[in-house]
């Protein structure tokens, strides 16, 4: 039996994952990873939903914990309602982070340190 190295929720439904490389976000999440939730929907309360990123350390191991990175697809978790839902993830070579979501067909840009919203 071996110890995960991280917990995520059951039924978060992870469909990706990045390790970002990239220099446009801070040093924090330089060699760390991204990972995209798809959600459930088969659960009381839904789940995922989200985009979370999990921090390594020097030694590039995961550090044990995960944190919420974007979220607000999940309206209501008793529906589960939801805006959208994360699919994939792509870092682009000037540091941004793409992800898809099918709930809406769109692909999304994250730039570190701009207050716009993209999507095409």
């Amino acid at each position: 039996t071996r110890t995960p190295d991280v917990l995520l929720q059951a039924h978060s439904a992870v469909l990706d994952m990045q390790f970002y490389r990239g220099t446009q976000f801070p040093s924090r999440y330089q060699n760390g990873a991204f990972i995209a939730c798809h959600g459930s929907w088969n659960r009381n309360a839904g789940t995922g939903y989200k985009l979370v990123f999990i921090p390594f350390n020097d030694s590039n191991r995961p550090q044990g914990y995960y944190e919420e990175f974007l979220k607000g697809f999940l309206l209501d978790p008793q529906g589960p309602t939801t805006f959208g839902r994360p699919v994939g993830l792509l870092e682009m070579k000037d540091g941004s982070l793409l992800f898809s979501e099918d709930g809406n067909g769109r692909i999304y840009r994250i730039e570190y340190g701009k207050s716009t919203v993209s999507s095409k």
